[in-house]
């Protein structure tokens, strides 16, 4: 079998992203560990900061950072939540899809 036979059986299938390395497009329950929050912040609190970063002009994370710290957050803190939830979209569409419908679109 060729490297495109993997293409062959999954093309049928309900086909999970994850298992090439990509985001699981799974469900992902309510109550399931990927929406607690990172050092306190929420995925609500991340989309919120990127709002405004986006209304204010924002684009790259030292600005988003210096936004959170107007917010009273703490900046590494809120460096590793924000890593942390592109991680997280990373590994589930789920995360990601949510993010982008509390940022509105």
């Amino acid at each position: 079998t060729g490297p495109m036979a993997i293409f062959d059986k999954i093309k049928n299938t309900a086909f999970d992203p994850a298992v090439l390395g990509g985001p699981s497009n799974r469900a992902v329950s309510a109550d399931d560990p990927i929406w607690a929050p990172i050092n306190g912040v929420s995925l609500e609190d991340y989309a919120d900061l990127a709002r405004t970063a986006r209304d204010r002009g924002v684009t790259d994370e030292a600005g988003m950072i210096a936004l959170a710290r107007e917010r009273g957050w703490d900046p590494a803190g809120t460096k590793a939540a924000l890593d942390g939830w592109v991680q997280r979209m990373g590994q589930s569409m789920a995360v990601g899809q949510r993010f982008r419908k509390l940022l509105g679109y």
